[in-house]
């Protein structure tokens, strides 16, 4: 029947395209790695912040920046994965100097908490990664009240910087790396209704955050001139990490195109990149991909839209950060 010829040629094509991917894994992979950090910058004497690093890009780059000799903090939500992720990285480099501490992005108390004990025992503050996020997750709030994408994403890493400002500066030359993503081209900054109460869509809410960050970089760049802090931000690529982990949908997805994804370490490479390569010791405000510049949309490069996200951004928080 005719059903029957079409269900053969379905199956029949999905096998050829396997076989084909198959065949070319090997070019496949060498293409989906993207670019290489080729800096061999050492990192002794210097202090790196990163959130997020109990897993995927960012317990990638802890491990490179603590192989080139520098003192890691691992601020995580869980301390218990942060504790088996810098157990790991002490095992393949028994040097390494990792320490892993309590920070909830989602817990304005935890960022004060945090930023507090972090300037009393800890003198000196080179490179903020600011890493850690959540994707696509269903609609919840974070302690604040606000949605979960914008609360961590954006808010929480926007006062967590805000905190530590003054230790960038007083270590400078310092960098600030914002990892945000190519998603930020489908995202808009929902003035009206930033916490998304009127409607709720998990990929919109996720672009939307990721906008965020690219607006918060550029803004915070031009507020930085002359201080000799940078800020950039960066898009790690498509990774195969658990920040699928609320979609079932783009886990299968990822699972069955998982060659023409990026392993956490690739997806590590241009993060390593912003934080140590020399030439970009005075570039700022710029956004990267694969080690290189990259495009910003639009609503990206609006100066305007970067000014009114800064001043909510204050608002919505309770503070002043002139």
């Amino acid at each position: 029947t005719r059903g029957m010829m079409l269900l053969l040629l379905i199956v029949a094509g999905l096998g050829v395209v396997t076989l084909l991917v198959i065949l070319f894994a090997p070019h496949i992979r060498k293409y989906a790695a993207g670019g290489v950090c080729q800096s061999s910058a050492d990192l002794e004497g210097k202090t790196v912040l990163i959130t997020g690093a109990n897993t995927g890009i960012g317990k990638e780059t802890a491990l490179e920046l603590a192989m080139r000799g520098a003192r890691v903090i691992m601020a995580c939500r869980d301390v218990n994965k942060g504790e088996e992720a810098a157990a790991s990285i002490r095992a393949a480099n028994p040097k390494a100097q990792v320490e892993v501490r309590e920070l909830d992005l989602a817990d304005s108390c935890s960022i004060r908490a945090f930023a507090q004990k972090f300037l009393q025992e800890v003198n000196h503050l080179h490179i903020l990664i600011n890493n850690a996020g959540v994707m696509m997750c269903p609609y919840t709030k974070t302690i604040d009240g606000f949605e979960m994408h914008i609360g961590v994403n954006h808010l929480g890493h926007f006062l967590l910087t805000y905190l530590l400002i003054g230790q960038l500066k007083r270590s400078s030359p310092a960098r600030i790396v914002v990892v945000s993503s190519l998603a930020h081209n489908f995202g808009w900054i929902r003035f009206h209704d930033l916490h998304s109460q009127g409607s709720y869509n998990s990929g919109l809410a996720y672009c939307q955050s990721k906008l965020a960050n690219v607006l918060f970089a550029r803004e915070l760049a031009r507020r930085l001139k002359g201080t000799n802090v940078t800020v950039n931000s960066v898009h790690p690529g498509t990774v195969n990490s658990d920040l699928t982990r609320h979609s079932t949908l783009m886990t299968i997805f990822f699972t069955v195109f998982s060659v023409f994804l990026k392993t956490p370490r690739e997806g590590a490479q241009t993060s390593i990149y912003c934080a140590v390569a020399e030439e970009l010791h005075s570039i700022s405000g710029k956004h990267f991909s694969d080690c290189a510049p990259a495009f910003v949309a639009p609503q990206g490069r609006s100066e305007e839209t970067a000014r009114r996200l800064w001043d909510v951004s204050c608002e919505l928080l309770g503070i002043e950060w002139d």
